[in-house]
């Protein structure tokens, strides 16, 4: 299914790599160049980020989410829920019970270990956590051209944020809907702030944030990213969308998953802990041929 993309103008070599895969390689030539017309001023890109902005693996071991940053010492959670996630035989009506259970369980496990708001820095540090490689890039090509990225995760804010400024790419063009950490007087986590984002509510978490979306009203061409099922509707808010294209990181399961992202993601990328393609995708759309230092 890998199609070299040179074609008049049109030229993404990073598109014919042997991870790339696409259902419909004409629909997303089309899609880019619509884009392209309508300049990159209309542009906004909206992501997930736990194994869509960072690494799945490194190294051939499992990297850390924004939760098991803290819950390490329990990874009965992961093991229980995380193949139920990803299981494309089963409906979101099938997953949602147990995916608010999920999140429910790991919420209450972090506040049974009264995290101090003062050590956050210090275990994003020395955390395995990581960002896929060519994230500078893509941070900084975002920022110099204007063009906001929206965060929508059901992790936890506090810590991909710090993940983020760790990174030194933490841009004022940067907004994040997550889930934000409530401190007591003396630094001490005690509950979450607002409603519960888990996997399969981003699409509400998305229409309750009008506001961010009536500040992007010029801007209907979205870039979607994400990793799974609940990612394909973090649009959702976006006013009188005109085009949107969705990558999706297809990086666990893959044979048993892949016709499903096949279906609901425009490129999917199979096991790439990389921005490779997300960067070359930005430049075609701002008109940098080259990649910047």
């Amino acid at each position: 299914t890998t199609i070299l993309f040179r074609m008049d103008s049109f030229n993404i070599s990073e598109l014919s790599k042997s991870s790339v895969l696409m259902r419909d390689p004409q629909g997303v030539q089309e899609i880019l160049q619509s884009m392209v017309k309508a300049g990159s001023n209309t542009v906004q890109v909206i992501s997930d980020f736990d194994m869509t902005l960072t690494r799945f693996a490194h190294n051939g071991k499992r990297c850390p989410t924004s939760y098991s940053k803290f819950s390490h010492k329990k990874p009965e959670l992961l093991n229980k829920y995380y193949p139920i996630e990803i299981n494309a035989s089963l409906s979101v009506e099938e997953k949602l019970p147990l995916m608010v259970e999920w999140w429910t369980k790991a919420h209450e496990l972090l506040l049974q270990q009264e995290i101090r708001k003062d050590l956050l820095a210090v275990v994003v540090k020395e955390s395995e956590a990581m960002l896929r490689d060519g994230y500078k890039l893509f941070f900084d090509h975002l920022q110099e051209h204007s063009i906001p990225l929206l965060i929508l995760s059901a992790g936890i804010g506090d810590i991909l944020e710090e993940v983020i400024r760790q990174a030194g790419v933490f841009h004022p063009n940067i907004k994040v809907l997550s889930n934000f950490m409530d401190f007591d007087e003396s630094g001490v986590f005690r509950a979450f702030k607002g409603e519960l984002i888990h996997i399969y509510n981003k699409r509400e978490g998305a229409m309750h944030n009008t506001e961010h979306f009536q500040e992007l009203r010029t801007r209907p061409n979205v870039l979607l990213l994400g990793d799974c099922l609940g990612d394909l509707t973090m649009a959702d808010g976006v006013q009188d969308m005109e085009n949107i294209l969705k990558i999706g990181f297809l990086n666990d399961k893959v044979e048993e998953r892949m016709q499903f992202h096949l279906d609901s993601y425009d490129i999917v990328l199979v096991k790439d802990e990389t921005m490779e393609v997300p960067n070359a995708v930005l430049r075609y759309l701002t008109g940098s041929e080259s990649p910047e230092n």
